[in-house]
């Protein structure tokens, strides 16, 4: 929306700088995009009169004129503009103007003839782009006064980019209520006479499509003179507006349209046939636009049709064959109200975008079109001339919007914007901007003007309060809270620290979705029941899951699938057990889970390449347990589970209870998941791995630690993590480390036999331990460990 100032100040003129102008209307909601100059820089030239006017004796295209500027003697000038002629009133640049790009105008000499200026047009003074030929001023226009001061050249133009919520500022009558309202003054309307009907013609209109146009009005002008010439005022306000003058018809429709905000169409009055309608389009029907395009409509357009069709696409554009043109005499003006929806998009889909479809896709007021229409004509005659028919209404006015009733509370306005307004400024404000206000006990019940199509609830409302009594005014109030510690558990280690972890070691951290495929959930978990959700996404997306691992071996597929292969992905989530005993059924425990898939190692010149195996993924979990600093609370036991490969699966326990899995993915379910290759994952509790011990600060003793090493021969169906449990358990205080370094089965040891060599370190805080309190102790542990495991010392 562009308008110039002067314009806007004849409305309302608050005592502020332009500055202030433009911060005031953009902290108002409404941004200024741009404030332009109406005209550039120029001084020294004054309107002049073309007293004499002859061909250049020696110039075909020159003529030589004598020019009245005021003073006593007639000035020279050379000119070679077409539309020069003698009675013309002209801008004249003097002997020393300066004009746009510091041309400097001089006394010359043109094929032999003394100039002393020059005759100027519209772009040479850069006020608009207009060439053809020198500037023609009204004849009205004062001899010799400053052509700047005549023209009010000291103007602005501001562009305000308004929301689409802000139809009712799409005009100077909106803008300038909006001025009023935050300076507190009132806004001076223009007055005028409505042209008296001084015939009885009309033309019949009916409206079918009421729901689209509950209120269309019309009125015939007869003998309007259309070769008259739009009042100079009219053409800078429009052309400062951003629209060209055209003829004086369609700039008093344009100028309605900015002054007022009420788009308008004039028809040709002995083109039309029969009489209007507004309907909705046919399928197929075509009409001709002003612009010459040709477009075929649809039936969800509304349209303006005579009897023999199509005339104009409502609220967008006019028809090329009832427009108005120099020949027209007779004028049909129309002046319409449209809802909002049966404007929207409807252009868009055309390939059009018009100020009228831009007003009635946001929302005109439903009660201007009369105003509107008696405007037009004042202007239209005061211009043109004419004989004034009566205005023919139709339409349904129980179809017309109805004003929002709101309620609007003290509390939650101070509550919302966090100040204490006074309750007459608000009952003010509110009332400046149009609205009917009553108060109440606990605020206000507010009308919304016909004009505001945005307000519907409180909140509209106080935004509207705290916008116009201005968003810098409201003090900046920090908020009071009392300050408390956090409840944190130290025992607790943060979940980033094992995502971390993982990350460290190769993996890449997944998201799938909660709810996976019923029949591959059940292939990992054939007896466990899932909740199956009533209204799914997909049949493939249908049940909650039982653990992490449907999704993650999906990933790994679709990874594979793309020539990924060597994936390490993992996730941490819920899982949905089915629970009677639990809250709404349903037991919802935070897993954590990793897959791997493909080689152990990334190819390198440096390192071989080597398939994954159990200890991989094992290396990976204990690396997990390791954070809790409770690495004796944690054991791996052989087990048997639907998902793992047999023989190659161990539950995870602490202190006994079971938390999780891990081992390679059964052969049997790589088809079903699309997978190639060994797979190997675990799950875990995540609260079994976040739940540390605390550290216990000793001091380091500073005595010598003794290491002696035990070869122990076994039968092979002992497991070494036995062994060391039982070391642990009867080592004492002294001993202070147990390693496992070595296990051998062959030649020289029985087929049922293996080796296990163990590495003792003992250790004494407070001395030096002796020869035989070591051996005492390493005699204590192969006694136990005969005893229990039948294990012999090996030679």
């Amino acid at each position: 929306m562009k308008f110039s100032e002067s314009w806007l100040r004849e409305w309302v003129n608050p005592s502020i700088s332009r500055e202030e102008l433009a911060e005031q209307i953009t902290m108002a909601g409404l941004e200024v995009d741009g404030v332009e100059d109406v005209a550039a820089a120029f001084s020294n030239v004054v309107v002049g009169e073309v007293v004499e006017c002859g061909q250049h004796p020696d110039a075909d295209k020159l003529r030589v004129t004598k020019i009245n500027v005021g003073e006593a003697e007639l000035i020279d000038i050379v000119c070679g503009a077409p539309n020069c002629r003698q009675g013309l009133k002209v801008a004249v640049a003097k002997v020393g103007a300066v004009l746009p790009g510091d041309f400097k105008i001089k006394k010359a000499k043109l094929r032999g003839q003394v100039s002393m200026g020059m005759l100027c047009s519209y772009s040479e003074l850069g006020i608009s782009d207009e060439a053809d030929g020198i500037m023609e001023l009204p004849a009205d226009a004062p001899v010799g006064s400053d052509l700047r001061d005549y023209l009010k050249l000291n103007d602005v133009t501001i562009e305000v980019d308004l929301t689409p919520n802000r139809a009712d500022c799409l005009s100077l009558r909106g803008l300038a209520r909006e001025l009023g309202v935050l300076n507190q003054m009132d806004v001076q309307q223009p007055t005028w006479q409505d042209a008296p009907v001084t015939i009885d013609d009309t033309f019949e209109v009916k409206v079918s499509a009421t729901e689209q146009c509950p209120r269309y009005l019309g009125r015939v002008i007869k003998g309007v003179n259309l070769s008259a010439t739009t009042p100079l005022w009219m053409q800078e306000r429009l052309r400062r507006s951003g629209i060209r003058s055209i003829d004086p018809v369609v700039d008093v429709t344009n100028y309605v349209l900015i002054e007022q905000g009420q788009p308008m169409h004039a028809f040709d009055l002995q083109k039309l046939t029969g009489s209007i309608e507004v309907r909705l389009a046919n399928n197929g029907e075509k009409l001709v636009l002003l612009d010459g395009n040709e477009v075929e409509l649809k039936d969800n357009t509304l349209a303006i049709c005579d009897q023999t069709g199509p005339i104009a696409m409502a609220g967008i554009f006019g028809g090329d064959k009832t427009g108005v043109n120099e020949d027209s005499r007779d004028i049909f003006l129309e002046c319409a109200f449209f809802s909002k929806l049966a404007i929207t998009g409807r252009a868009r889909q055309y390939g059009l975008h018009t100020d009228s479809s831009h007003r009635y896709e946001r929302g005109v007021d439903y009660r201007l079109q009369n105003q509107a229409m008696e405007r037009a004509t004042q202007l239209l005659v005061e211009i043109c001339g004419g004989e004034v028919g009566p205005v023919v209404e139709a339409g349904d006015q129980a179809k017309l919007p109805e004003a929002a009733t709101i309620v609007l509370r003290h509390a939650r306005l101070e509550k919302v914007v966090g100040y204490a307004f006074d309750k007459a400024q608000v009952t003010e404000i509110l009332t400046r901007l149009g609205m009917e206000v009553s108060e109440t006990e606990q605020g206000w019940q507010v009308v919304a003007p016909s004009y505001r199509f945005d307000m519907e609830i409180e909140e509209d409302l106080i935004e509207e309060v705290a916008r116009i009594y201005g968003y810098n005014n409201i003090p900046n109030i920090s908020p009071a809270a009392s300050l408390k510690m956090n409840t944190h558990q130290e025992v607790l280690l943060p979940e980033s620290k094992v995502r971390q972890l993982l990350c460290a070691r190769g993996y890449q951290e997944a998201v799938t979705y909660s709810f996976v495929d019923p029949k591959r959930q059940q292939l990992l978990h054939p007896s466990q029941p899932a909740m199956i959700l009533p209204h799914p996404i997909s049949v493939e997306m249908s049940a909650m899951r039982l653990s992490l691992f449907t999704g993650l071996l999906d990933t790994v597929s679709y990874n594979q699938k793309r020539q990924q292969s060597r994936v390490r992905v993992f996730e941490s989530g819920l899982r949905f057990i089915p629970d009677e005993t639990a809250e709404n059924g349903v037991a919802q425990t935070t897993m954590l889970a990793g897959v791997i898939s493909g080689s152990a190692n990334n190819e390198a010149w440096n390192s071989d390449t080597r398939e994954l195996d159990f200890f991989d993924i094992k290396g990976d979990v204990e690396a997990l347990i390791q954070q809790t600093v409770d690495v004796e609370s944690f054991s791996f036991v052989a087990a048997e589970h639907p998902a793992f490969h047999p023989g190659q699966a161990a539950k995870i326990l602490r202190d006994g209870q079971v938390v999780g899995y891990v081992g390679a993915l059964h052969p049997q379910h790589l088809k079903a998941f699309g997978l190639t290759g060994k797979v190997f994952m675990f799950e875990l509790e995540m609260s079994a791995v976040i739940l540390r011990k605390l550290p216990d600060a000793k001091p380091i003793s500073k005595f010598p630690a003794n290491r002696r090493d035990l070869a122990l021969l076994v039968s092979q169906q002992v497991k070494a993590g036995d062994l060391l449990n039982c070391i642990k358990k009867v080592g004492g205080n002294q001993l202070v480390g147990v390693n496992l370094f070595d296990v051998y089965k062959g030649k020289g040891i029985a087929d049922d036999m293996q080796s296990i060599a163990i590495s003792l370190t003992l250790q004494e805080q407070s001395r030096t331990l002796e020869e035989k309190e070591i051996a005492a102790t390493v005699d204590t542990i192969v006694e136990a460990l005969r005893s229990e495991f039948d294990a012999s010392l090996r030679d």
